[in-house]
């Protein structure tokens, strides 16, 4: 009943009794129920189609709030978010991964209760659940990263303890390619059930939407295409091995061959910078590395199928220069049938993608069945 009023499919008691086929008394003992637990408004009158006007129903949003926190190797975005994914503030912060979990997270606790501050309005909002999105391996059962590269000192970290214990909230982690692809597939391309999204930044990673969910794989690691080799190529990886994407195509491994031809280049916004400048071997570097993308996003596509590919990330910014590359590979080498109907696309949401992404998730979870049945069973009011 509350996907149908969330949704808008159903929102009058009748409405879910013909949707649902149960009777009135049933669909009005559980409507009740779900009102008196602070999931559902019902205070608008709906159109009249003769007689007494039916009173619209709607999902609860005064009074709840949930956190999306993006987490990346060198930011922290924290956004705020109502139940209907509205974002309601959003702060982003310079930092290191590498410091560690207690002073990452630390930062994310002294934040949240700020931007709850700043959403108030004109009446309190009650924390509901929190998401986080994290750049590295994560088990999504439990919520731990699992030797992340790029995260020492998180391996098997608590992250949602951590959150648990100061905020009394669930809190449900995983991987940032993961919430983006989230957010874009139900933001910006709900029409695509099967999606792809590809973060090329610092790193390359892929999330993977599969009739209309997150696949994860059997432990989580599914869609970590970084460390794919690409033909013949030779470049060192940090992860020890050669010829990865990312070592190829990233944007660390861009600046370091723009450096090597005597251009100022540190990372990937620094590879942004120069092809706005029409730098023509910033241009040349970008086309290049799409190639190399496309060379393996073809054989994703001929194995997976998608509708849509989303390319986000860092350099994003350049879009124009990499899916170039990208769809000359891409179009070149996969099957016809595959490509017959597959876009490619820019990312649609943008900087906020992996924010808004966790917080989609940690919604979801919130307002899932099972979690509205416990919350309805033990006389809770969060949602």
């Amino acid at each position: 009943m509350l996907a149908l009023i969330s949704s808008g499919v159903a929102v009058t008691r009748a409405e879910i009794a013909r949707h649902t086929g149960l009777a009135r008394s049933t669909v009005s003992h559980r409507v009740d129920a779900l009102i008196a637990h602070g999931f559902v408004d019902e205070d608008t009158e709906a159109p009249s189609t003769g007689g007494r006007p039916p009173r619209r129903l709607s999902l609860r949003t005064h009074g709840h709030a949930i956190a999306g926190v993006d987490i990346g190797a060198s930011h922290c975005r924290v956004g705020l978010l109502d139940v209907k994914g509205t974002l309601l503030a959003v702060r982003e912060d310079p930092l290191t991964i590498a410091d560690g979990p207690e002073a990452v997270l630390g930062h994310v606790e002294r934040t949240l209760p700020r931007l709850l501050k700043v959403a108030d309005g004109t009446a309190p909002r009650t924390l509901r659940a929190i998401g986080v999105g994290v750049p590295g391996p994560v088990e999504f059962s439990t919520g731990r990263p699992v030797d992340p590269p790029i995260m020492p000192g998180w391996h098997h970290y608590p992250v949602p303890e951590f959150f648990g214990e100061r905020f009394g909230v669930r809190a449900l982690v995983d991987n940032d390619v993961n919430v983006m692809a989230l957010a874009e597939q139900r933001r910006a391309f709900s029409d695509a059930l099967h999606l792809l999204y590809l973060k090329v930044g610092t790193g390359i990673g892929c999330g993977i939407v599969a009739d209309g969910h997150i696949h994860r794989g059997a432990q989580g690691s599914a869609g970590d295409i970084g460390h794919i080799r690409v033909g013949e190529r030779d470049e060192p990886c940090h992860c020890g091995n050669s010829g990865c994407l990312e070592a190829v195509a990233a944007g660390a491994a861009m600046a370091a061959r723009l450096r090597d031809v005597g251009l100022e280049a540190i990372g990937s916004l620094d590879v942004v910078r120069l092809v706005r400048e029409g730098n023509r071997e910033a241009v040349r570097t970008v086309r290049e590395a799409g190639r190399a993308i496309g060379e393996v996003l073809s054989g994703l596509v001929n194995f997976f199928n998608p509708e849509t590919v989303v390319v986000g990330g860092a350099l994003s910014a350049v879009h124009d220069q990499l899916l170039a590359g990208v769809r000359e590979a891409v179009y070149g080498r996969s099957n016809p049938l595959a490509t017959n109907v597959l876009r490619i696309e820019p990312s649609r949401i943008g900087e906020n993608a992996g924010a808004i992404g966790a917080g989609i998730l940690a919604i979801e979870h919130a307002l899932s069945p099972a979690q509205v049945d416990r919350a309805l069973a033990t006389d809770a009011t969060a949602v």
